[in-house]
């Protein structure tokens, strides 16, 4: 949640703020009337009303989020945001070529992570299972078009050796 009580020789009274398309909405509900401070009842009236502002803006806020999701967006390299294709140092020491996938999981809302080896399942499959772990932590359908369209966005073999520097 975000209603910040701000207790300062400034201002007393709540603070909403949310974050939204990168802007961001900040609004003061003051605790003081008259010169003095607001107890019991009236104090209980204006948090209410900040937290059902909050509710509001959380709800626009997830909108923007869910339509976003629904989006494809593209890095200034040209890969997929979320989906990367990298090259990551084994063990031994040798580096092979990755699909690194890191995204924030409406699932677990937090980020999660993994990679996928090119080398071990191939380029499309390794591409198939890295948009399937994007798709299940963002609520994307396999049946959807947004499902199909990241599939049929699988890097080509000159564009792997492009980004992974081959």
């Amino acid at each position: 949640m975000s209603v910040e009580l701000l207790d300062n020789p400034r201002f007393y009274g709540y603070r909403v703020r949310r974050q939204i398309q990168g802007k961001t909405y900040q609004e003061y509900f003051s605790l003081k009337q008259n010169s003095k401070r607001l107890r019991g009842a009236a104090r209980a009236e204006v948090k209410a009303v900040a937290e059902a502002r909050d509710e509001t803006l959380k709800g626009l806020q997830r909108k923007n989020r869910d339509k976003k999701d629904r989006e494809i967006s593209y890095d200034p390299t040209g890969q997929i945001r979320g989906i990367l294709c990298r090259m990551k140092r084994e063990k031994s020491g040798t580096m092979t070529p990755v699909f690194q996938v890191g995204v924030m999981s409406r699932v677990r809302e937090k980020i999660v992570n993994t990679t996928v080896s090119i080398a071990k399942h191939g380029r499309e499959e390794a591409w198939e299972r890295a948009v399937d772990f994007y798709c299940e932590h963002k609520g994307i359908g396999k049946r959807t078009k947004v499902y199909k369209d990241l599939i049929a966005k699988c890097p080509k073999p000159a564009q792997i050796k492009k980004f992974t520097g081959q």
